[in-house]
């Protein structure tokens, strides 16, 4: 029994073994920075932090009310990894030039640090994020609640009647909040990688998906008979096929797949995870394929879910989104519906965390840390720890943004479902991605833009759908909607100057986006960028160039750096501060003195420091105070951050573009030997890690790290080190090509620099190394090849021409036997009949008559003799050509027993043709030539008062023609040799014998055909010879039955009936009725035993019942039959059933019907009048 405590024990438990995974995460990336092995595993499925209680729960309510309108959703995440992978790697890069801490950062930062456009940001941000926390808190309770009451299903009444201490919904708020603090508030500065948090996040994405799944599995394959159970059931209940049966709106689609694929960059949660928590950009790469693979795996059982939940559940009474949930309680799987209670747990809370943290980060460092600096600069300098005042206002910012969240969900969230309000917050959100897709790839947009672009773009965001949700639960008249404000009709909400969208979501998102855009470019081409503005577009436009650097000047002062570490620390902490600049002044080889003046590179550095922990422009506004106390005022601090800025990116980008456009690699080393400059592909090419890319690097450990890759072979690694760093010392200008294991051949240039130093290129020659050594090797394999084909060639000629020669002459030997044995023996034969058939016509006297016959049957004799030698000989000679056909057997049989049933009554021999109607596959006149010699021989040798029997059984996918006689048997000695030419048996019975080539023949033939021919035996009891054929096809003779004469209007006579009906005695009055009507009746019982009852041939008119055993129904029999046939049979469908749905779908299928008892007058007339139609129809196409 699930009880309230062992619910909230098992949710406890459960969240603090988060907090446990959490904090192990941490403390095992703090142990010597060490980082967890599966990182970019953990970071993919971090992602799946976009797959909130909206999927766990939403996406089945959403499927069950309107189809497959919630694949949108996950359609532009996965867009996005795949096809616009090269968008988010630029956006992360960014990210990590800039030191960028939340989705406001990034577009303050990309429009001159603006702080203005930070806080517009913030303020948005969390205004729209609001509805999507308020769907997690309305998920987690609703869920709870229905929960609590296991094993009965009891939906929750609405929360307008609740009070407010008891209302769940503000528990799990509070509890979220204290969640919220403890993972994301333990380190001041958020561009630190929390692995432990993002380790949690990413255990939580395997729980929700795990549990999703396995409620999936077992709604579908236990409580139903898999999917195609669910579909068939589904197609049979008319609300539940209806709901996906609608047509898909191709705007709404297009309008939700926009609004996912800018929500995964949008979201301050999926921005945070994504660009903030990227440590490497090959993590990227492993969410580019796993993120969207998670993406299908967590949506494959919505829609069976869906499915289920509205045939077991009804139309109403349990909330299709709690179907994940309710369909376990149902089947009381208590262990399962926990699981799926704690996945939908996961799904929530990872949410609300991470959006939280990000949101506590932007209105610290945007919104309170500009407002406390103004304030504080005017008095005192300020002494204390900031970074313990900066964790406090996070603080309490997640706990006031939970509880926002909360009173909008009291407001307007009760009444609406999961999917429409995470709706109305991607809509809210999207009205960021003109500002950041737009920075990152138009130079020319400018700060006025996208701050006019996303004010517009917001309110009318919040106009259009905001709005109408509180108008919704009556906190505004209805009015609002319906006639607008103050009546004016144009400006309602829902239908803005007076156009009327398909839905909602479209007309709103298409008027907040048009408004943005509009204003963003109008006013981007209108304004003139400041220094700064143009520098940072410059690096966000550009930054997938190589990593640059300049050399930059001291600046007029007393600011020290002992000053800027100081300063800094207060934000970060002293040792953390202390310890970025010793490296920073370590690579620019400056003394590590906290006396010595700044410059305007160390006032960069400071800066981006800073914004790690408080956002690039409060950052901005902290270093330019710092030089107002040291006697520059505000605004000239300000303009010398932007000059110095403007002017490290101005020599950066312009040395780097030089060098990129080059197709070399190429590296400068100052006078000691240290990196002063180098592009991309210079590192390419020997494969350098991006350390040794930054300036300062000596020389000597590049060669170090190549040597010990084995890049110059074999052989003790300081001595390689040793001996090229002499050669480099000499500064004398050096070409020579270097192999390394790849495969590549480089060709390395050094060239002494007047100043001191030396330039070293690289240029790839492998292409050309490798062209040059395959034409080399093609040469000679090609004259090998050469030598070897002509030989073989010659030879083989040779052979041909013999084997040519040999075959002719064969050819021509049997050519010349077959042309004199058809002439010259055939035509004296012939003439002897000639002359003999006359004799005979004459009048002689018996003893010259009995001549007479006797020179007759010798002619006879030799006739046969030679006909059998000649078809000998064609067969040998392969002139017989088969000619396969599928054909019935049932003439090929009649015609035989035709033939010779006379031949077996002369001989007093009972002669038995058993009648089939099966078809098979061969050369019908070559088959009958075997029958023939079989039969023939069967009745040679029976004797008088014996039997001989002839007929065809199916032997698998074979026909098994059998002529059996009572003849006297052939020995066992003698099987294999009655085969054989001239080889004939005694015949004790005085019996006419034959010449010994009819089963000579059957060989030859059977063996052309690919047929089998089998003999079985015992002396003095008779023989079974046995041919096998493959079995044909009805369809591929269907034209022969076409062929039938057509039916004139009204005739019933020869007609073929189907009737199927499951009852025997109706089965047998249909047919005596249809019989006595001169109607060729074929009766059957279901869809098994139509083939059998037809017999290859075609139905003019079906009768069927519609009602036939088990479930199935005389319409579908028909369709099968005709599917077969491929043709339409005319049909009548007789039944008891008078609804009117029945009705319906035979006339659907354009059946006749007839009620039960049939009246035979009206069965006959219906009968005619379709059979006339029938035949107009066929003689009109003749």
């Amino acid at each position: 029994m699930l009880t309230n405590w062992i619910i909230l024990g098992v949710s406890l438990v459960y969240i603090g073994g988060l907090f446990a995974i959490a904090s192990w995460g941490d403390r095992k990336s703090e142990r010597h920075g060490s980082r967890i092995r599966a990182k970019p595993v953990i970071y993919a499925l971090s992602l799946a932090v976009y797959c909130t209680s909206w999927t766990f729960y939403g996406s089945v309510g959403l499927a069950s009310t309107s189809g497959y309108d919630f694949i949108p959703v996950y359609l532009g995440p996965i867009l996005l990894f795949t096809a616009g992978y090269f968008v988010l790697r630029k956006i992360v890069r960014i990210g990590k030039a800039e030191n960028i801490t939340t989705i406001a950062d990034f577009i303050a930062a990309r429009f001159g640090k603006s702080q203005a456009l930070a806080a517009v940001v913030t303020l948005f941000v969390v205004i729209g994020i609001l509805p999507y926390i308020a769907l997690q808190l309305k998920a987690v309770s609703t869920s709870f609640n229905v929960l609590i009451s296991y094993p009965e299903i009891i939906m929750p009444l609405g929360i307008a009647g609740t009070a407010l201490w008891a209302d769940t919904a503000l528990v799990v708020a509070l509890l979220m909040a204290v969640f919220s603090i403890m993972f994301g508030t333990r380190n001041i500065d958020v561009t630190e990688h929390h692995q432990g948090m993002m380790l949690a996040i990413a255990f939580e994405s395997i729980v929700k998906l795990v549990a999703f799944l396995a409620a999936g599995i077992f709604v579908t394959f236990f409580m139903f008979d898999g999917i195609g159970d669910l579909a068939s059931r589904a197609r049979a209940t008319g609300y539940v096929a209806e709901r996906f049966a609608v047509d898909i709106d191709a705007s709404k689609w297009v309008t939700i797949t926009l609004l996912s694929l800018t929500a995964i960059i949008c979201l301050p949660r999926q921005f945070h995870v994504a660009v903030v928590e990227n440590a490497d950009e090959r993590e990227l790469r492993t969410a580019a394929w796993l993120f969207p693979t998670y993406l299908v795996a967590i949506n494959i059982f919505v829609i069976p879910i869906a499915l289920a939940g509205l045939l077991l559940f009804g139309g109403g009474g349990v909330d299709a989104d709690t179907f994940v949930l309710t369909l376990p309680m149902l089947a009381r799987q208590e262990a399962l519906t926990l699981f799926v209670f704690i996945g939908g747990l996961s799904a929530a809370t990872g949410m609300v965390i991470v959006a939280t943290v990000a949101l506590a980060t932007m209105i610290s460092n945007d919104v309170f840390m500009p407002l406390y600096l103004r304030y504080r600069h005017g008095g005192a300098r300020v002494d204390v720890d900031i970074g313990t005042t900066l964790l406090s206002v996070r603080r309490v910012a997640m706990t006031a943004i939970l509880l926002l969240a909360y009173a909008y969900y009291r407001v307007a969230g009760d009444g609406q479902a999961l999917a429409s309000i995470g709706l109305i917050s991607f809509a809210g959100v999207a009205q960021f991605a003109p500002a950041i897709f737009g920075g990152i790839f138009w130079s020319s947009a400018s700060r006025s833009g996208a701050l006019a672009g996303i004010l517009a773009g917001g309110m009318v965001w919040a106009y259009t759908m905001l709005l109408p949700t509180f108008a919704a639960s009556a906190w505004f008249p209805e009015t609002l909607l319906t006639a607008g404000p103050a009546g004016i009709g144009f400006l309602r909400p829902q239908a803005l100057f007076g156009i009327d969208f398909n839905d909602t979501l479209t007309h709103g998102v298409f008027w907040s986006l048009s408004a943005n855009i509009a204003l963003l470019v109008i006013l981007s081409l209108a304004s003139r960028p400041s220094v700064l503005e143009r520098g940072q577009a410059r690096a966000f436009v550009q930054v997938m160039g190589a990593e640059r650097t300049a050399r930059p000047r001291a600046l007029q002062g007393s600011l020290t750096i002992g000053d800027l570490e100081e300063l800094a620390g207060r934000y970060l902490g002293a040792a953390v501060v202390r310890r970025a600049f010793a490296e920073y002044l370590a690579e620019r080889e400056l003394p590590p003195s906290v006396n010595d003046p700044v410059d305007a590179g160390a006032l960069r550095f400071a800066e981006r420091l800073l914004a790690s922990a408080i956002g690039a422009s409060s950052a901005r506004l902290v270093i330019a105070l710092s030089l107002e106390r040291d006697n520059i005022d505000i605004e000239s601090a300000m303009s010398l951050l932007d000059g110095a800025s403007a002017a490290i990116q101005y020599n950066r980008e312009l040395l780097q573009m030089t060098m990129e456009n080059m197709r070399q690699g190429i590296a400068v080393f100052d006078e000691d030997l240290r990196l002063a400059w180098l592009n991309e592909r210079f590192r390419d090419y020997l494969g350098l890690p991006e350390k040794y890319g930054r300036v300062g690097v000596p020389i000597e450990d590049i060669i170090r790290y190549s040597a010990e890759q084995g890049e110059y072979g074999p052989g003790d690694v300081e001595t390689i080190v040793r001996d090229l760093l002499a050669q480099y010392r000499l500064r004398r200008p050096a070409t020579y090509e270097r192999r390394l294991d790849d495969g590549t051949v480089l060709e390395v240039r050094t060239s002494p620099m007047p100043a001191g130093g030396v330039a070293v290129s690289l240029m790839d020659l492998t292409d050309r190394v490798e062209a040059a050594a395959e034409l080399e090797l093609a040469k000679r394999e090609l004259e090998q090849r050469v030598d070897e084909r002509t030989r073989d060639l010659m030879n083989l000629n040779e052979q041909l021409r013999r084997a040519s020669d040999a075959a002719q002459q064969a050819n021509l030997g049997k050519t010349q036997f077959l042309a004199a044995a058809s002439h010259d023996l055939l035509q004296p034969l012939n003439a002897a009949r000639l002359f003999l058939s006359s004799l005979a016509e004459r009048p002689i006297d018996p003893e010259n008559a009995e001549l007479v016959g006797r020179v007759d049957t010798s002619l006879r004799s030799v006739e046969d003799l030679i006909s059998g030698l000649l078809d000998i000989s064609k067969l040998d000679a392969g002139g017989v050509e088969p000619q396969v056909e599928d054909f019935n057997v049932g003439d090929l049989l009649r015609a035989l027993g035709t033939e010779f049933m006379p031949f077996a009554e002369e001989r007093d021999i009972d002669l038995r043709m058993v009648p089939s109607n099966r078809i098979v596959r061969s050369d019908r006149q070559q088959l009958r030539r075997i029958l023939q010699n079989l039969l023939s021989n069967a009745i040679r040798y029976t004797p008088p008062g014996g039997r001989v029997l002839v007929g065809c059984r199916g032997a698998g996918e074979r026909v098994r023609f059998e002529v059996l006689d009572t003849g006297p048997g052939i020995p066992q000695d003698m099987r294999d040799a009655v085969f054989r030419e001239f080889q004939r048996l005694p015949n004790d019975e005085g019996n006419e014998q034959g010449l010994g080539l009819g089963l000579a023949i059957v060989e030859r033939i059977t063996r052309m055909l690919g047929h089998t021919v089998e003999l079985r035996s015992r002396p003095g009891e008779g023989s079974i010879f046995a041919v096998g054929v493959p079995q044909g096809s009805a369809t591929n003779i269907r034209r022969a039955a076409a062929a039938r004469p057509v039916f004139r209007a009204g005739e019933l006579a020869d007609a073929i009936i189907l009737c199927v009906d499951d009852n025997a005695d109706v089965r047998d009055g249909m047919a005596a009725l249809l019989s006595g009507w001169d109607c060729d009746v074929r009766t059957i019982a279901s869809s098994s035993e139509w083939r059998r009852g037809l017999a290859g041939d075609t139905p003019d008119l079906i009768i069927a019942d519609y009602h036939l055993a088990g479930d199935e129904k005389g319409p579908d029999v028909v369709t099968e039959i005709c599917g077969v046939l491929e043709r339409v049979i005319p049909t009548i469908v007789i039944t008891a059933d008078p609804s009117e749905g029945l009705r319906e779908d035979a006339s659907r299928r354009g059946h006749a019907v007839l009620g039960k008892p049939v009246k035979p007058a009206a069965l006959r007339a219906l009968m005619s009048r379709m059979l006339s139609q029938r035949a107009t129809v066929r003689r009109t196409a003749s």
